[in-house]
Parts: C-alpha cells; structure tokens; sequence
C-alpha cells in the first residue's frame, strides 16, 4: 500500500475506486465529494455528493455509507478533471478536524492501493482530504490536508456550490496554534494555490521560531533589479517567482501581510502594495524592465546600476527607536560599483530599524555585497548576503533559511542598542 504525505501523489489506474475515511460519521464528520471542471467549481449543485444528494448526476460518484465513496473513473464525464473528497464538522461540534482521532483516506484502486493520513490540520473544522484528478490521460490521487476554519459553508462556496451566506473573511492578523498567521484576502484564492501559500506560511513560521523570534512583526520592503542585465531573470520569469516565494514573508511578518515594493536601477519606482491574493496579477502589469506599465514610465528608471537612490529612500523612511523594524529584501545581480558610497551607507544606516537582506541572482561578482558581514565601523550588523544560481532549485525551505536566519540576530542587537523598541 502507498503512505502519501501531504502534497504527494500517486497514479491509480482507471476503473472502480472505494474510498473509505476513517473518522467520518454523519452529523459529526459529513463527508462530501465535489465533481469539479478545469475551472475548479462545480457545474451546477447536483455536481456536490453528500448524505441528502449521494450520488452525481451520472451517477459515477455515489456515497455508499457515511464513511465510503464509491467512484466509476470510466463513468466520469470528460468535462470533469478532479474529484475533491471532503469532510466538515456539523455546526453542534465543538472544537477543529485536528481534534479527530486517525482522521484520513483508504483507497483501493485499479493499481493498487493507497492511504492518506490528514496531516498537519490545525484549527480547520472543514477540509479537503484527497483528490482524484486527471492528468496526461491518467488518473492520479493526492493527499491534500488542507480546510477553512469557517467550515462547511467556506468548503462549499470554494468549490462553486450557492450558499445563503458567504464566510467571512479572516480576522487580520490571526494566527493558529503553530504561530502560522493568515490575513485578509487568502480566502480568495484557489485551493491550490492556498495550500501553497500554506506550506511555504509554515517554513517561514518555523525558521522564526527556530531563530527565537515567533510573532515578530516588520514592515516588509521588496527591492528588485531592473537593469538590461536581469533581462534573463525576467524572459523566464524568475522575479515572478520571487514575489510569488515573498509574499509568505510578509504575510507571516507585516501586520497588513503586504509587500512594499520598490524597482530600480539608476533611479527608482515606489509601486503599488503587493496583497496576498494579487500576486499574479501584480507581477503580470509591473514585472517589466521597458515600456510604460501601470501608469509608471520604466525607461525613466534606467538601464544600469545605482544603488545610492534607492537605499536613500528607504533610509529617509526610518526613524530611530521606533517599535516596528524593517526587513529590506534586495535582489540583484550585482554591479555595486560605488563600493565606498554604499559602505558609507551602510555604515550610516546600521543606526538605524532596518536590516538589509541582499540576494544576489545568478552567478556574477558581488564585490561589496560579500563583504557587508565584515564591515567594520557599525552600531549593528545591519546586512546579510547570500546568492543564488537558480533560485527556482532552491527549496523553500532553504530559500526561507537563508532569508531569514540573520534578521532576528539583528533584531535581538538592535534593541539591546535602543534602535527598535
């Protein structure tokens, strides 16, 4: 039999599939299957299998007990990619999914067998377990684990089904028992792309808390490189998937979870705020190195390097003492010419409630850069370095590592100084 872990998949044949949920008993544990299009929603309600409608319109899903799925691959209409298998707490139960014991999927397949344990659910009262989809012509099962913690209604209305009465938005701010925080707007986001954002919310949770810093709140910053030299990081759409892997940083970090962003090369353009479920969006009007985009004139900006404009507005924005600190995510492909200026800078700054978190992309010569924790003639060590070749090949898990190990050593300094409260 195959363990999935959360996330993982395996190919299932196709044919007859009996699904079978250990914990699910109706008016507890409802469990729930939604016949989903390539738009991730229903086509209609009869598309949502559950105790008062147990079976599809094709009858090609049916709920054959209060814990058991019965599912005809052959029989699923073509305009059907994936099945979602859910479970949600009834209204009258108290306390989360985490809370019910050996809660997870057993499923015997055309080629074989597998098991998906409900892992890492925290506060949910509403999730989906499993998935059944297609993919190249296969059929394929994946360990989702992953909910709402408004529950039924939230489940429901994500997957296209009408309900009465919307599920309100997260509190801002709130956070479950593993410090993992949500904010406002998350609830507009795929499944998919939830759990993503979920997963990479825990790494960057668990690397401040392995630094002794949970909780910790900052303003944010986002400084990317435009220069005719990051052409390549652009065409393939890396910086994309920079602000895509820092939007987490933010969430877990600023009290609004947004991104202040900034590009730039001999100047600078301040652009518009980087929210949670706008990413895509955002990267796609203002991730460009020419052209005039979202009212903002990139020829303006420049072509080549000049570092001092940028790191003099982001200085003039920090006062002294202040409660909230500010991390400074740089990224850049080098060329820091003005080596005595910036160092100057630097030095000038280490006064001051910032730390500047310098990435370098691609193989180039860093020059200044590779020297910052060494730098002598500072209040504070105010800068890290690191660099990456590919850094669609780093993990997150070591992406958030290297981002974020040196910020609370700063943080801890910077207030035994008096320069963060």
């Amino acid at each position: 039999m195959t363990e999935l872990t959360r996330g993982q998949n395996t190919t299932i044949g196709t044919g007859e599939v009996n699904v079978a949920v250990s914990g699910a008993r109706q008016g507890t544990v409802d469990l729930m299957v939604f016949q989903l299009g390539a738009d991730g929603k229903v086509r209609s309600d009869n598309d949502f299998v559950f105790f008062n409608q147990p079976a599809s319109p094709e009858g090609a899903v049916r709920l054959v007990a209060a814990d058991r799925v019965a599912i005809d691959l052959t029989a699923i209409p073509p305009v059907i990619e994936r099945l979602s298998i859910a479970v949600a707490l009834d209204d009258s139960v108290p306390g989360s999914l985490a809370s019910v014991p050996g809660l997870g999927v057993d499923v015997v397949h055309p080629a074989g067998a597998a098991t998906a344990k409900a892992l890492e659910l925290s506060t949910e009262r509403a999730a989906v377990l499993v998935e059944v989809y297609r993919r190249n012509g296969d059929w394929k099962i994946r360990n989702v684990s992953a909910g709402w913690d408004a529950g039924l209604s939230a489940l429901v209305t994500e997957h296209g089904v009408q309900v009465d009465d919307a599920p309100p938005a997260p509190a801002p701010g709130a956070a479950d028992q593993n410090g993992v925080r949500t904010v406002a707007g998350e609830e507009k986001l795929s499944l998919e792309k939830r759990q993503k954002l979920d997963l990479r919310k825990r790494e960057v949770a668990k690397v401040l808390l392995d630094k002794g810093a949970p909780g910790v709140r900052a303003r944010v910053v986002l400084v990317i490189d435009k220069t005719g030299s990051m052409n390549r990081q652009y065409t393939k759409k890396r910086i994309h998937e920079v602000v895509e892997r820092m939007v987490p940083v933010a969430v877990q970090l600023d009290d609004d979870g947004t991104l202040e962003p900034y590009l730039y090369a001999q100047s600078f353009a301040r652009l518009p705020d980087i929210t949670v479920h706008e990413v895509e969006a955002w990267s796609e009007t203002y991730l460009h190195l020419n052209g005039v985009h979202g009212g903002i004139d990139y020829k303006r900006i420049g072509g080549i390097n000049d570092e001092l404009p940028i790191m003099g507005e982001i200085i003039s924005s920090l006062t002294p003492g202040t409660t909230m600190p500010t991390l400074v995510l740089f990224f850049t492909d080098g060329g820091f010419h003005q080596k005595k200026q910036i160092s100057d800078l630097m030095k000038e700054a280490s006064g001051l409630p910032a730390f500047w978190q310098f990435i370098g992309l691609g193989k180039a010569n860093y020059g200044v850069l590779e020297r910052l924790d060494t730098m002598k003639g500072r209040v504070v060590d105010n800068a890290g370095f690191f660099s990456v070749d590919d850094i669609g090949k780093v993990s997150d898990a070591e992406l958030y590592r290297r981002l974020l190990s040196e910020f609370p050593d700063w943080l801890r300094a910077a207030r035994g100084k008096g320069i963060v409260r």
